[in-house]
């Protein structure tokens, strides 16, 4: 039977002996579980998004199917130009109306002078009711001023699409402002406004597109900080040569 002074005294191999390291003995030692360097970061961290081969196809036909509504709509929807200042959407809903189903008819206005800018659009319910506008009225006369209608183009790629936004985003819009007309279809936003520039400070300059496509209306806008600067553009432009064509100069 052991003795009482066996029992309290700690086993040898447990005494502190400076010229050997501390040892515990296998029954007491313990492993705690190794940790990852990961495993205190957020769960996202372990999640990547990847998408399956079906989720793509289906974001691809969508793509597509946007494509063709866009496409099917551009060949719906017609342009109107030279208009008289006097006619309004309802005016304008009637007049074609006389030559098909139409689905939407809008006069442009100046959002500072509120006067027409002598063009709309106007979208069909098919193409045929859109390719009958074109047939009936395009060059007809309406209150002494011909007409000019045609279908808009083929709607822009994105590339395009994307520059054009760029150049509309730079335009600088002022109550100061000049509409001309009849320009050449080579006439580019730069070259309007180094023109008008030759006779004053110019804020800045554009030339229309036909909406989604780079087809240039055949007119554009200058603006400047007065009305000093919009008389001289008048007065110094109007019915002058640009590109090879006279252009028409008044107030927007």
């Amino acid at each position: 039977m052991a003795s009482i002074s066996s029992l309290l005294s700690p086993p040898n191999n447990l005494l502190y002996n400076p010229t050997k390291p501390l040892t515990l003995p296998p029954k007491l030692h313990f492993q705690t579980p190794k940790k990852t360097h990961f495993q205190n970061l957020p769960s996202f961290t372990f999640s990547p998004l990847i998408l399956s081969p079906k989720r793509s196809q289906v974001l691809f036909a969508v793509a597509e199917d946007t494509q063709v509504d866009v496409s099917s709509e551009a060949a719906r929807k017609l342009y109107i130009g030279n208009i008289p200042r006097t006619v309004d959407n309802a005016e304008l809903t009637r007049i074609v109306e006389e030559h098909g189903a139409v689905e939407k008819a809008e006069v442009m206005y100046d959002k500072y002078s509120g006067r027409s800018r002598r063009f709309a659009f106007a979208t069909m319910k098919t193409v045929e009711d859109a390719n009958a506008v074109v047939e009936k009225l395009n060059g007809t006369e309406i209150g002494g001023r011909q007409i000019k209608v045609n279908i808009t183009e083929k709607p822009l790629s994105t590339v395009e699409s994307s520059l054009l936004q760029v150049e509309e985003s730079q335009f600088v819009d002022s109550p100061h402002k000049v509409y001309v007309g009849n320009l050449a279809k080579t006439v580019t936003t730069e070259i309007l406004e180094k023109f008008f520039s030759e006779k004053g400070k110019v804020l800045s300059a554009k030339v229309s597109r036909v909406p989604g496509t780079s087809k240039s209306s055949g007119f554009g806008f200058v603006t400047f900080s007065s009305d000093e600067d919009v008389e001289t553009a008048i007065t110094s432009f109007n019915n002058t040569l640009l590109e090879g064509q006279r252009i028409r100069v008044n107030k927007a």
